[in-house]
């Protein structure tokens, strides 16, 4: 065995085995991974500010912070199923093509931006919204 600090050979083996196997990796194939597991997060939140929408509603105008919170959940809505639209974009498309490499540069940003934005504003959702749990008297 030869245990100096030259281990070029069992690199290349590695990279042959790698190879063979087919395991090189795909950026196209990276990227979809990327865009699904994004989108299923993006689904999560979606459903969580659906259900702080209903019981949002189902507390009524006389609730404090009402318009606010309706406002706040619509907009971070509206935002998700734009980056969803982004997401599905831009893992449709073949990364491997240098000429839409700027475009697809473009569109991540703009989605990340957008991700970023509706994080921020479900920060705030969270901070005005408080479900009845018998803690705080009735305002009614």
């Amino acid at each position: 065995m030869n245990h100096s600090g030259n281990n070029r050979t069992g690199s290349t083996k590695v990279d042959n085995r790698r190879r063979e196997r087919g395991s090189v990796l795909n950026i196209n194939r990276y990227a979809t991974k990327k865009s699904l597991a994004e989108s299923m997060l993006d689904v999560a939140l979606f459903m969580a500010n659906a259900t702080q929408l209903k019981a949002v509603l189902e507390q009524g105008p006389s609730f404090t912070y009402y318009i606010t919170l309706i406002t706040l959940i619509s907009i971070s809505l509206v935002l998700q199923v734009i980056i969803g639209i982004l997401l599905i974009i831009i893992a449709r498309k073949n990364l491997n093509d240098v000429s839409k490499q700027p475009q697809l540069n473009l569109l991540n940003n703009v989605a990340t931006g957008l991700v970023f934005l509706t994080v921020l504003i479900n920060i705030f959702i969270t901070a005005f919204g408080v479900q009845k749990t018998g803690l705080y008297p009735s305002r009614g």
